[in-house]
């Protein structure tokens, strides 16, 4: 049953939100650096993400309290530089070769585009990733020759079958699970693929519905009413920036939203088994540290999710029509109740 299964002296942190670039939104004119911390010795280092979004504010705060854990304080014995495309995929390759010009010793790519604009650009400065679903499929895991050997990081991929398992105990009845994703993201579309395999095998089907910007989630969700049972959200960036209209259509017509992290649970999602950005980000800032005191990221062993546990928003679930068995609220870490 689900509950009972469930040497240079600077350092770049390239960040960005996996799916469509993990971002929560943001503007999409590009965003000045912010100023390196003046009179600081010590190591810089040079935050970079795709856009200034909640996912990416959660990870750039795991990563200064993961620093922070291993003696790293921005201010004091190490130099803090934000950097990010805001939302524009074209900046992305000038924001990475400016953070490169700029010879860093760590570079941390969070999220699968920015990692691989990073392993593109440097083959010497050691690379830590992050929130990357699919490390070796973005070529950054030194499983050959070919692969780079200055690079680690922490992936963010989950277990789908726990998904699923949590998808069936939100919604037992449910037969057809509507997602809204990205189809200009390799993330989207891959965890697309997986849910179209494994789903059968438990008696359900996915239905689809694009949103290539956050302004068409809304009206996507709204394309699948007649169509799904239950709504999954996984981590896209476009249904991220258009959350709240998610949550409004599954409150509206009554379908359970379940979703792929617990930050989503916060947002208006029924429940999520997953994780939490920040603590992805202390996990990545703890490897940073480690490469900080010499560690070699080709022999550091890269990491997945630390932790996982179970969230549930009980007012969520009233307004979206899903009853709660006792046992899955007891088995949850956290319960937002009304």
């Amino acid at each position: 049953m689900f509950i009972h299964n469930l040497a240079r002296s600077t350092v770049v942190i390239a960040m960005l939100a996996s799916i469509s670039a993990l971002g929560w939104g943001g503007s999409h004119a590009w965003a000045a650096p912010a100023p390196v911390d003046k009179g600081v010795t010590g190591p810089l280092i040079s935050v970079i993400s795709a856009d200034s979004g909640p996912q990416a504010m959660a990870l750039r705060d795991g990563v200064q309290d993961g620093l922070r854990r291993a003696g790293y304080t921005a201010g004091k014995n190490m130099r803090w530089q934000v950097l990010d495309a805001s939302g524009d995929s074209t900046r992305l390759a000038p924001v990475v070769e400016q953070a490169v010009r700029e010879r860093p010793r760590v570079i941390v790519a969070l999220g699968t585009s920015v990692a691989r604009a990073v392993g593109a650009a440097t083959r010497e400065v050691p690379v830590v990733y992050s929130a990357v679903p699919d490390p070796a499929a973005a070529g950054l895991v030194n499983v050959s020759d070919a692969a780079p050997g200055n690079i680690t990081g922490v992936s963010d991929a989950l277990a789908l079958t726990r998904q699923i398992d949590l998808i069936r105990a939100v919604a037992p009845q449910a037969r057809r699970v509507g997602i809204v994703y990205d189809p200009q993201n390799p993330d989207s579309l891959a965890l697309v693929k997986q849910l179209q395999a494994l789903l059968p095998k438990v008696g359900m089907t996915l239905v689809e519905a694009a949103a290539s910007r956050a302004a068409d989630v809304g009206p996507a969700a709204r394309s699948l009413i007649e169509k799904a049972d239950v709504f999954y959200s996984g981590t896209d960036s476009h249904v991220r920036a258009g959350y709240a209209a998610l949550v409004r259509v599954a409150e509206d017509s009554r379908i359970p939203l379940v979703a792929g992290n617990a930050d989503a649970v916060a947002l208006g999602a029924v429940a999520a088994i997953g994780l939490s950005y920040r603590e992805i980000g202390v996990q990545t800032g703890v490897m940073v540290a480690r490469v900080l005191k010499g560690e070699a990221p080709g022999q550091i062993k890269p990491q997945g999710v630390g932790r996982l546990t179970l969230h549930i928003n009980a007012q969520a679930a009233e307004r979206q029509g899903a009853t709660l068995s006792d046992a899955l609220l007891k088995s949850a870490a956290q319960v937002i109740r009304p």
